[in-house]
């Protein structure tokens, strides 16, 4: 049973990262800085995602 809980915590790991890499491509932003804040989400997963929720682009 926990093989099954983990490869479903995975996948919804995996949903959230790439719906935050899809919102920083679409945002405003320059593409520099699009850019790196797509590599601190892939490098950095855990604490990308919270600093991107915290500082990142609004909106």
């Amino acid at each position: 049973m926990g093989i099954e809980v983990g490869g479903l915590l995975g996948l919804i790991w995996l949903i959230i990262l790439i719906w935050a890499i899809v919102k920083v491509a679409k945002s405003p932003a320059g593409g520099i800085s699009k850019l790196l804040w797509i590599l601190v989400l892939l490098f950095f997963p855990l604490i990308g995602l919270i600093i991107w929720l915290l500082l990142g682009p609004k909106g």
